[in-house]
């Protein structure tokens, strides 16, 4: 069997709806694309644009929004939240427990949270649906907004998670299906939300991190409905859930400050756990080849490579394969490709490449020409594109010596990750989408 084919069953797997092989793989379902690791297998974007070369089309998104764009078939979807003139009552403002510290103040106004399909081909709108309209209860952070969790899909629902203010499945044409409202958050120093919503089969997980009454969640995803939920010795961490198979039992894998925990989906019960990362654990865990790599970096470094078949409290000699305690990411998540770990200090531009096995640096520490990251790199054909807060995109060949290929200037502010599908690019920066595409 080819490693194509192998790909291509992987990713069948992990829809509930009947879908052709194409449309898996010309897709990014997932904001670290279809196989959770920031790799395409498919894709074969451009290595060269600028603000009018190869820019397919650019669609106006109103409000702000960092979360990443996703795309199934011939729509690309997008989440967003506008502030709007109505301002609220003394009704609809929350009450502050002043036990928890902040660093933001709530709005005033209420914020529409829309939820935007638009048309691949064409960047047109096809449909905007207006998920909720609240006044938040808390602030956020200045590089942050309230739409930073990313949308998902199967194929079959849209689900979109704008934390607080609820939990969405739409139909691919926009028919709202069900909705749930999982209570309020309160985030670290009232910084802000990023609920992004993970697929798998029937089951549909949320990470749900904040200051006090930590869970994750797994929900039908038909009918939304809590499958289970498990309490978690977590402050808010802002990391996405992965799902790993291996040997006959499917993981959960969460990041976190006091523990990196492994579940397993089928009831919710804890199967290992690691420590040693740092506050803000927000970097989502990636997997390949039966062992978990999961990294911190805020006030610290800190990361672990884990073998998926430990049980237990993780030590060395005890399912921890390796440790690296240097450069790691705060803001980004790492990428995996080809047996690789890429991933930039803090939110810097230095960049460590990792030999994923062994935890051998590649490179370690080498300074980028960008400024900062808070989107996190992603790989297709060969190439590695990372994509810094001021809009320039670095497009590096892969391999143990990585070459500088293009540098790529937009002039707009980006902080989400970008998409790849086909022979398309997607860049959301603070109110546009571009569909980057080669003649």
């Amino acid at each position: 069997m080819t490693r194509t084919f192998l790909i291509v069953c992987f990713l069948l797997s992990l829809v509930t709806a009947p879908a052709d092989a194409q449309t898996i793989s010309e897709s990014w379902h997932h904001w670290r694309g279809p196989l959770a690791n920031g790799t395409s297998p498919k894709a074969d974007p451009p290595t060269n644009w600028d603000s009018k070369k190869n820019v397919r089309w650019v669609a106006e998104i109103p409000g702000k929004g960092s979360a990443t764009p996703i795309v199934w078939g011939d729509q690309v979807f997008v989440v967003t939240a506008v502030q709007t003139d109505r301002v609220g009552k003394a009704d609809d403002f929350a009450k502050i427990d002043p036990k928890f510290e902040r660093k933001t103040e709530p709005p005033t106004n209420y914020h529409d949270f829309l939820v935007m399909s638009f048309d691949r081909q064409t960047g047109k709108l096809r449909w905007k649906h207006l998920a909720a309209s609240r006044v938040p209860h808390e602030g956020h952070h200045p590089t942050h907004s309230y739409a930073a969790g990313s949308p998902t899909t199967d194929g079959k629902r849209l689900y979109v998670s704008f934390g607080s203010f609820g939990l969405y499945a739409y139909d691919l044409e926009g028919k709202q299906l069900w909705s749930r409202d999982l209570g309020r958050m309160v985030t670290r120093l009232g910084w802000g939300e990023a609920v992004t919503p993970v697929i798998h089969g029937d089951s549909l997980l949320l990470n749900w991190d904040q200051e006090a009454n930590s869970k994750v969640f797994c929900l039908d995803a038909a009918t939304g409905k809590t499958k289970w939920e498990m309490p978690r010795e977590e402050k808010t961490s802002w990391n996405t859930p992965l799902v790993a198979e291996h040997k006959g039992t499917t993981q959960v894998i969460l990041n976190g400050t006091t523990r990196v925990r492994s579940y397993d989906l089928a009831t919710g019960k804890e199967l290992w756990t690691c420590a040693g990362m740092t506050v803000n654990a927000i970097p989502s865990p990636v997997v390949n080849e039966g062992v978990a790599y999961v990294l911190s970096g805020y006030r610290g470094a800190s990361g672990v490579a884990v073998s998926l078949d430990a049980r237990g409290e993780i030590s060395e000699g005890s399912g921890l394969v390796w440790k690296h305690a240097k450069g790691t990411p705060y803001v980004p998540s790492p990428l995996l490709s080809n047996g690789r770990l890429w991933f930039t200090a803090a939110n810097t531009n230095l960049l460590t490449i990792l030999e994923a096995k062994t935890g051998k640096a590649i490179k370690e520490q080498e300074r980028l020409p960008a400024r900062s990251f808070y989107a996190s790199p992603v790989a297709a054909a060969g190439r590695v594109y990372f994509v810094d807060q001021d809009g320039t995109t670095l497009v590096y060949k892969e391999g143990d010596k990585p070459e500088l290929l293009e540098t790529n200037k937009l002039n707009e502010k980006i902080d989400a990750s970008p998409a790849l599908a086909g022979k398309q690019l997607f860049l959301r920066s603070h109110g546009k989408l571009y569909c980057i595409e080669g003649k």
